[in-house]
Parts: C-alpha cells; structure tokens; sequence
C-alpha cells in the first residue's frame, strides 16, 4: 500500500529542482497534488507555465494525480484559490509543502528595499498565506500536514544573503509557533533545510577555486534526495514527530539541536554598564565565532 494513498497535497515551487522531486514522490505515494509554481526566474522575474505543466505530465505518466497551479504565492487571494482547487478537484487538503523561494543576493550595505521586499513576500510571506489559509481546515478535520522549508543561510547566516537569511529564520519561528498552535489537533508543522545541488544555488560565485571546489560538491547532492524526508513527514508514521528542524544534505538526515541558553549571569544589585564588561569575560568562552553557513557545514558529503 502506498503511505500517503488518498491524501491530497500542495507543493510550492515544484516546477523545478527539489520541489519538483517531492511533488513527484509524494504522487509515487498515492498523493494527489496541486503543482504550484510560477514559472519565473531565480530572481522571481518572468513567468511561463510551462515549469508547472512539465511536472504535472511527468506525475501523470506513472499513473499519478496533478494539476498545475501558476500563481504567485505572495497573494493572498492566490492561495486562498490554490486552497479551494484542492478541495474543488480532490475533496480535501492534507499535506503542505512550503518550498517556493527566490534569490536577490546582495550585500547589506547595497541591497535595496525592493531586493529585501521580494524576498520576503515569497518565502516568509507566502508560507504565511498558504499556512494560514490551510490551518483552519486541518484544525476542523483534525489532522494535516506543514513541512516548511530553511536554510542553514537562515540558522546561521551568510555572505550577501542578509534578505534570504532572515526570511529563512523567519521561516523557522512560523513553523515553532504553528506546530505549538496545531499541536492539539493532530496537525503538525516541521522544517527541512536542504543541502542539495537546485537552481538558486546555481546562482553561487564560482570566481576562485575554492567558490568552485564549493560548488562542485553540491552538484554532487541531487534535489531528488531531499524528497523521501518529506514525504515521510507527512505519513501517519510522523503524526508524533512536530516542531522540528532537520537537515537534509545527500544520503545523511541531519537533526538540529532546539535554541537553549548555554551560560547566564545574576547580580543582585542590577547590571551597569561597567558591571557587563566584566561580565562579559566569563561569558567570552562560550560566544559561537561569526562565521557563514558555507564555512560551517564545508564537510564532504557522505554520498
């Protein structure tokens, strides 16, 4: 029997990369799917629906269930129409796949208001419009499925991506706060931050050997990797597994540790300004070095 026979899903950004690959296994699993994807370019300029229509004929070739939605994700009225085609064509909804995003890299002192913006409205927004829009039916049919996608760009941090980090942080409280929201009604929330070799990390820099050497280890990580984590999310298997971040980079499944302090100081009499500097000693062992998402996860993968 397939894991997700007679469940109905939507998959932002599948047209493409690793929202295409899961959009196609979790049809494999049974899944009936909305294929979201605007069709436009790394930037989110332009649009065609031919992304879109190429994932849905290539669903339907194995037998599978799809149609093709082409709006963009940061209206809301959009998605509450992609909601709507779900229960329209499929007579539900119970899988959520936020994975669409663009990228306007660029450093902080040069990135203007627009590069900010649009970033923000496809990822952080637009996994805002489609939880929002999908929460009220997964709370009345008691069950239902969000699994969000991060980056380790977002957790960390990186070079020029002051926009997409933040959105991907951004990404990571809505789905804490929606997984504590949903949690009494059977409905979880989890996020995926994916190593994998997909169209936005081709936009890389590939000017020095060592940007190349970076490169060429992530081409060897394929956006079809990533796709057995979800759909493994959205099984009955995974009805206790909520509120978590996992890793997925190659043929490895990587678990993140929840924040927690790791130190803390009292003074009776109050902190002062001087008081803090002293503090600040005891303290200085345990600060995490500033470094970039590249540099801390320059492991080879294990494929």
């Amino acid at each position: 029997m397939q894991s997700l026979e007679d469940k109905v899903a939507i998959v932002t950004g599948a047209g493409r990369g690793i929202g295409r690959e899961i959009a196609i296994l979790l049809a494999k699993e049974g899944a009936k799917v909305i294929v979201n994807d605007l069709g436009g370019e790394s930037d989110g300029t332009g649009k065609t629906v031919e992304v879109a229509d190429q994932t849905v004929d290539a669903i339907k070739e194995f037998g599978g269930e799809a149609i093709a939605n082409y709006d963009s994700i940061t209206e809301y009225e959009n998605v509450e129409n992609m909601v709507q085609t779900a229960f329209n064509q499929f007579g539900t909804l119970d899988i959520v796949v936020n994975n669409a995003g663009i990228v306007r890299d660029r450093m902080i002192f040069k990135m203007s208001e627009e590069e900010w913006d649009a970033v923000i409205a496809v990822h952080l927004k637009g996994c805002f419009n489609l939880t929002r829009i999908a929460a009220p039916y997964f709370k009345e049919q008691k069950s239902g499925r969000f699994i969000n996608f991060t980056s380790t760009s977002g957790l960390i941090g990186n070079v020029g991506q002051a926009n997409y980090s933040a959105a991907k942080l951004g990404i990571v409280g809505l789905t804490k706060s929606t997984a504590i929201d949903m949690a009494r009604y059977n409905v979880t929330a989890n996020a995926i931050a994916p190593f994998a070799w997909s169209r936005l990390v081709g936009t890389k820099p590939t000017d020095t050997p060592e940007e190349m050497a970076k490169v060429e280890k992530l081409k060897k990580l394929s956006p079809q990797l990533i796709a057995p984590m979800v759909a493994y999310l959205a099984t009955e298997d995974a009805a206790d597994v909520n509120g978590q971040l996992f890793g997925v980079r190659g043929k490895e499944i990587i678990l993140f540790s929840q924040p927690k302090p790791v130190r803390t100081a009292y003074n009776a009499e109050g902190w002062t300004v001087e008081s803090l500097a002293g503090m600040k000693q005891s303290f200085k062992s345990d600060f995490t070095p500033v470094q970039t998402s590249g540099e801390l996860f320059n492991w080879d993968p294990l494929v």
